[in-house]
Parts: C-alpha cells; structure tokens; sequence
C-alpha cells in the first residue's frame, strides 16, 4: 500500500506574523517522514523524524522552542508508540536534550519501562550517549517574551501547542509521536498529556494512530487519543471519529484542541477546534497543509522534493 504521514504543530493561536513560518515548518516535517516512508522505512523512524524536525525549529512548543515553566526553565514531554505491537516509550519533565522524541523511543527499545521523568530519564540519557545541552540553548527569545509577560500578570496560558506525527507505512503499520514544552508559566515538574499514553497519542495497527493537541489537564480527563480510536473501532470513519472526540472533550470538560489521525487503510484526517493549527499530510504524492478551519492547500510533492 501506498504510505501516509501527517503532522501537527500544534493547535491554539497563531499570530499572522508567524503564519508562513508554521506553514513551512510543518510541511518540513512531513516531507521528512515521506521521504523515509518511499524510500520503504517504516513508521516508527517516519513519525520520530517528522517530530525531530519541529522540535528543531523554534516556531514550535517543543524542543528548541520549549516554553518556560515558572522558574525560566525549559521542561519537555515526549511520547512515541508503534501500533503494530503496543511498545511505547515516553519522556517527561526532561531538560538539557535536543530531541526528546529521540530519547523517548530509546526508552521503548532499550529498557523494560514505558516512562522515564526528570532525573531518571536525564541519567538514561546519559548513559545513552545523548549530549547534554545547556538549557538556554533551547530558549527562543519569544519563549522568553511570553514568560516575563505571564509573570506580569501573575496568569499562566494555555500553552502554544504541541507537536505529532502519525504515519502508516507500505506494511500497513501504524505509528504516532508526539512532543512538547508544556504551558507557560507551569508549575516546576508539571507533565501533561504527552507523555501519558492513550492521552497523547496512541497507535494501534487495529485501529490506527493519534496525536493530541491543546490543554494537557483537559485531553488527559478525556483520553482523547484512545478515546478517538475507540470510536473508529466501534465504526466511524477517521473524520467522525475525530470530530466526535473534539466534540466530547467540549462538551464533558469545557475545552478545545486538535488531532491528526490516520488508519492502516491510509485514511487520514486533521481537525481542531481551537481558532488554528498547523498540519501538514502527504498521500498519493500530494502534499496538503493549512492552518485555519476551512483552509487545505494542495501542492504536488515533486515541487517540493
């Protein structure tokens, strides 16, 4: 079968200003991730490059545009699962490290555990060979602006986005990542949904894959990721089962977000229900994207490759 990638940048707010710089970010990531899928890799290495990508570029709350918890600090989550035997490997409260994604699907292939936390995980990291990095390395001077104005105001937001991936390869098999810096202005060792499987994101060749975005607390009350696949498992289609999972999440908790979900088939889908999100999917050598509701640009991959 043909291979299908899709990603986020996460959902919530974007300024026009920083409108092109998500747009190219995003299709960035997916030719990434196609790029291995064509080339016959599968979905695991697909998702966890696609990711690399966004965390490597400081639009994003993630990686290298972390936002800042209270204290100035750069904490991260990450999580990535492989739908074709249920492993996962998680991250959460890391600090000083490029790529948490990376070090998430080391967790998964190297240890006997699901999810390693602060000092834990920076210690696994270590004896991995993942450089250390000084944390001020991964704060963006607009991560930095957003932080001094919450302490201001003594209010802490509701975060500006996350970012996943999900893919099925030429096999058949699903996967999913997803990474993130967090709320700004979060208490110190806070985790949201991320890194919380079934929460997060969640893949399973069964069913298919997901990757959340938006208010941790609320996804993480709901299961937003497992509970989408369960409603495609009681048949709905990836759209109606995306939209019914944003909808209850509004209707049982208050709160908006966004998915990217794709099923073995190759049926794929982007919703939100925040005012934007960045995404970006490549199927049958087209290249969609957009960021408002409504929009999808359709852009043929060779123009791109």
């Amino acid at each position: 079968m043909k291979p299908v990638i899709v990603v986020h940048g996460g959902a919530g707010a974007i300024l026009q200003k920083y409108a092109e710089g998500y747009r190219s970010g995003v299709k960035r990531a997916a030719l990434r991730g196609y790029d291995i899928l064509r080339q016959g890799g599968d979905a695991i290495t697909a998702v966890e490059e696609a990711v690399v990508v966004l965390e490597d570029d400081p639009h994003f709350n993630a990686g290298h545009g972390s936002v800042l918890n209270e204290e100035g600090e750069v904490e991260m989550d990450a999580i990535i699962m492989d739908g074709k035997d249920l492993s996962s490997g998680a991250v959460s409260a890391v600090r000083c490290i490029a790529n948490p994604i990376k070090l998430a699907r080391l967790v998964m292939e190297k240890t006997d555990h699901m999810l390693l936390t602060g000092n834990g995980a920076a210690l696994f990291a270590k004896s991995q060979g993942i450089p250390e990095i000084p944390g001020e390395k991964l704060i963006s001077e607009r991560s930095r602006e957003r932080w001094k104005k919450n302490l201001l105001s003594s209010s802490t937001q509701k975060g500006f986005g996350t970012v996943g991936a999900v893919a099925v390869d030429s096999q058949g098999n699903v996967a999913s990542a997803t990474s993130t810096g967090g709320i700004t202005n979060k208490m110190v060792g806070r985790v949201g949904d991320t890194a919380c499987i079934g929460s997060g994101g969640y893949a399973d060749n069964n069913s298919g894959a997901v990757s959340t975005t938006g208010h941790g607390e609320s996804i993480m009350k709901v299961t937003l990721a497992r509970l989408i696949l369960h409603y495609m498992e009681q048949g709905m289609s990836v759209e109606e089962a995306a939209d019914a999972g944003l909808n209850y999440m509004k209707t049982r908790v208050d709160d908006s977000g966004g998915v990217i979900v794709v099923n073995s088939a190759g049926e794929w889908t982007a919703k939100f229900s925040t005012n934007q999100m960045s995404w970006a999917a490549i199927k049958d050598d087209n290249l969609n994207c957009g960021i408002y509701l409504g929009e999808n640009e359709i852009i043929p991959i060779s123009e791109n490759l």
